[in-house]
């Protein structure tokens, strides 16, 4: 049996060899769906699927809560998700359903190195964290309990294993060694665990310190013990044999506790802060096996989106594949009949179609699990390409995926070559003998028919979405965002990095404005510490003097500080009253400028809103003191697809301890071309200071839709390349088709039929095909479309335009791919096709 394996492969091996033009299309194909396949589907597990590496998952929670959480808020992403320090620690001592509770936050640090600065990702972490999680050290120790007990008394670090590997070069002698964080000396104790990056999955800091270090870590706002400042994430490790539902009940009531004991220090709230504060809060203990992670909720749908789109094309594939085969199948009955004629017997004839079958999967599978790690790497550069330090993911597929779509392609392979063996299972030996051109049945042509509209239609489905998703973006793009972006360059400074304390900010950042005002090219310059469009959030609640809060309304605006003339440099225009001038500052009247929505939504009008008060923070014991004196006009801020935010623009003269600003330079010239004279004007200033995020203010809008723009580019390659799989099998079978008809057009022309009415017999089949092939595929669009209607912008799931440019576009498609054969059938020669009885 071992030999008549052999001899069938290699057989295989030559009559592949013979028709080099088939093999290579059907593994090329093959190749591209596998690969595509596994590079998307391996990008979706590490994002939304996988575990983390770290022992009992299926223990792990998540905490979040619901009720008013009135104060100041630092998120990355649905602020339920923060706690305050004080509730963390509340928690984690006097629950008695966890065996562990532990506390996380992202954030960027400066680290100098013999004398080499750079920005780094950092994460605070309490003290308990390697412990609960089950991660052991790769060298040193890592944090503990001891660690973390008095605020600024351990300046520890430990290392992330990557960052130990590309800074320090692995060397060991690192331990023990003092490094600045910040301008303060901090002591590394240890390297974590390979593989491990964080409990927020998606993040990968390359240190680790301890939470009471957060004023250094952190410098600027000093709330490690505000309960009214929320910035925390919290996990734990449930008991075992305990339930999530089970340490919900139990730890609720001590929330209520908590809860209750922070309402008194809240002097005089009202019966509806008190109902919303107290009664219905609620604590959740969601799932935590895969972690926390503000990105998941960010790519979960696009990914889920290209996959099925990559889904798509890969049955396309496998279907174009199927079709080849039964095409070369066909021009094969001739062989076929000879070797059963000389005794051949149907299971050797099968098991070497089977064989080529296999070898076609074989050589698809390898090409495609070869190309898949450089898919990977191009779309996880594409996303996250401004993401410092390592990237979050992986671009080489783990052993499940690879063995799993490796398998497919095999399985693929064999299934489609079972229809050719069906074929020549009960071959008619007289009339396949007799004749030269090809002879077969209706049946198999039926089969080549169903999988080209099967082709065609999955191609419409494809360019719907791609159609859809690239004017998604183009709405996007060309959306006003409410300044002007043209020739405005844009950097971010955190002086508290290079050593600056929190009091010195305030006058470098002034000395940084003056600095860039008077370079040459430099139209205007302006600063804020919650930059624009750049998914920042910096939200306080409010009280205003005089208003009566509805039930349940919402008084969190978003509050930056801002320089004076902001809104000039920026062409924010101002509707009413006055822009913040440089004599708004400490010691003098709290004044600020407010959005229009802010005004139409408090006010009814902008300038109704001048002169009233405002403060920050709720209760009847604030007092309002922040004159409003200006409004601007409304303006996108966290991202171009959000909605108007209300907004208090409070002048940066007026506060301390503003640690990171962000700087905004609208110049004459191209803003490129004043990168390197910015740069050289920073590094004068002050070498230690660390440029964070240079770029334009188009790269900052390209970036803040870098997930449209990758579902868009992704969703047209994959158009294009399910066009061109349906017009080859097409293609494919018009040829076969009429190959097979080469005797009734050669009596049509014989006849005087006119050769116009040949190719119109040709053409008519194609347009029937395709026409029957739209009429099912457009409803069905319509139904994925609507199921991602939410990733659209300013277009209808159904919007006629994209599906008619759709519909003629694949009609001409299939038009294009039937003139050759149509052609070819016109020219027949009558005598030639007569030749042969």
């Amino acid at each position: 049996m071992m030999t008549g394996f052999t001899q069938d492969f290699r057989y295989a091996l030559r009559q592949l060899s013979k028709a080099p033009g088939f093999a290579a299309v059907a593994i090329v194909t093959l190749a591209l769906g596998i690969g595509a396949n596994t590079a998307i589907f391996s990008l979706l597990d590490q994002a939304v699927l996988r575990t983390l590496p770290v022992k009992d998952t299926d223990r792990l929670a998540v905490l979040q809560f619901t009720g008013n959480g009135s104060g100041h808020v630092s998120s990355r992403t649905d602020d339920t998700f923060y706690f305050s320090y004080p509730m963390y620690r509340d928690l984690r001592d006097r629950n008695s359903a966890f065996s562990g509770l532990i506390a996380t936050d992202w954030t960027q640090v400066g680290v100098q190195w013999r004398n080499q600065p750079e920005l780094v990702a950092a994460e605070l972490v309490s003290g308990n964290y390697f412990d609960v999680l089950g991660v052991q050290p790769a060298l040193g120790r890592v944090l503990v309990a001891s660690d973390d007990l008095v605020p600024d008394a351990n300046p520890v670090v430990v290392l992330s294993f990557t960052y130990w590997q590309r800074r320090f070069g692995a060397d060991p002698a690192v331990v023990n060694q003092r490094l600045l964080v910040n301008g303060r000396p901090f002591t590394v104790i240890g390297v974590a665990a390979p593989g491990f990056h964080s409990v927020v999955m998606g993040d990968t800091p390359d240190l680790f310190a301890p939470m009471t270090m957060k004023a250094e870590v952190m410098p600027g706002l000093k709330d490690l013990e505000d309960r009214t400042s929320r910035w925390l994430n919290i996990v734990g490790k449930l008991k075992p044999g305990l339930t999530r539902e089970q340490a919900e009940a139990s730890i609720n009531p001590l929330w209520y506790s908590i809860r209750a004991d922070e309402l008194k220090q809240r002097a005089h709230s009202t019966e509806q802060f008190k109902e919303s504060f107290l009664t219905k809060s609620h604590v959740f203990v969601r799932a935590g096996a895969k972690g926390f992670s503000p990105l998941r909720g960010d790519v979960q749908e696009p990914l889920l989106i290209i996959m099925a789109m990559v889904g798509l094309v890969a049955l396309m594939a496998c279907a174009n594949v199927g079709s080849l085969l039964l095409v070369r199948a066909a021009g094969r009955l001739r062989e076929m009949s000879v070797r059963y004629a000389l005794g051949a017997k149907r299971s050797r004839v099968v098991q070497q179609l089977l064989v080529e079958g296999l070898l076609l999967g074989l050589a698809g599978g390898a090409l495609g699990i070869a190309i898949a790690p450089s898919i990977s790497a191009w779309l996880i550069k594409m996303i996250w390409s401004s993401t410092p330090g390592d990237l979050p993911f992986s671009s080489h597929p783990d052993l499940r995926i690879l063995l799993f779509n490796f398998s497919l392609a095999l399985l693929v392979s064999l299934i489609f070559s079972l229809a050719p063996a069906a074929q020549f299972w009960r071959p008619n030996l007289a009339p396949a003998l007799k004749q030269q051109a090809m002879t077969a049945g209706s049946g198999p042509l039926r089969f080549r028919r169903i999988s080209v509209a099967v082709q065609i239609g999955l191609s419409i489905l494809v360019l719907v979405g791609a159609g859809l998703f690239v004017r998604t973006l183009h709405n996007l793009k060309s959306l006003n965002v409410g300044f002007t972006t043209d020739h405005l360059v844009t950097f971010g400074v955190q002086p508290t990095l290079a050593g600056y304390r929190p009091e010195q900010t305030r006058d470098l950042d002034t000395k940084v404005l003056q600095m860039l005002a008077g370079l040459p090219g430099v139209r205007s310059v302006a600063a804020t510490n919650d930059p624009e469009l750049a998914n920042d959030d910096h939200q306080n609640n409010i009280t205003l003097a005089g208003y009566t809060e509805k039930e349940n309304e919402d008084m969190n605006v978003e509050s930056p500080s801002v320089s004076p003339g902001y809104f000039s440099a920026m062409g924010m225009p101002l509707l009413a009253g006055r822009e913040l001038t440089v004599q708004d500052r400490d010691g003098t009247l709290k004044v600020a400028v407010v959005n229009e929505s802010f005004a139409r939504h408090y006010f009814g009008d902008p300038q109704r809103a001048l002169g009233h008060y405002y403060c920050k923070g709720g209760g009847i014991s604030v007092k309002p003191d922040t004159e409003i004196i200006g409004v601007v006009k409304d303006a996108k801020h966290g991202s171009v697809r959000d909605a108007i935010t209300r907004t208090t623009f409070t002048p940066y003269l007026q506060y301390t301890n503003l640690d990171h600003m962000t700087f905004y330079v609208r110049t004459w010239q191209s803003p490129e071309s004043a990168e390197a004279t910015l740069r050289q004007a920073m590094q004068t200033l002050d070498s230690k200071l660390v440029l964070d995020n240079f770029r334009t203010m188009q790269e900052q809008i390209d970036d803040n839709l870098i997930a449209e723009r990758v579902i868009a580019t992704l969703a047209s390659a994959f158009g294009v390349l399910a066009v061109l799989m349906a017009a080859v099998g097409l293609y494919g079978v018009l040829a076969y088709s009429t190959a097979q008809r080469t005797r009734e057009i050669g009596i049509r022309i014989a006849l005087g039929a006119a050769r116009s009415s040949v190719m119109r017999m040709v053409l008519v089949e194609v347009l029937w095909l395709a026409g029957i092939s739209i009429a099912v595929a457009l409803p069905a669009s319509l139904l994925l479309t609507w199921a991602a209607r939410s990733q659209l912008f300013g277009i209808s799931s159904s919007d006629p335009l994209t599906l008619a440019v759709v519909t003629l576009l694949v009609a001409a498609v299939a038009l294009a791919s039937a003139l050759l054969p149509a052609r070819r059938a016109a020219r027949t020669d009558p005598m030639k096709a007569l030749r042969y009885e």
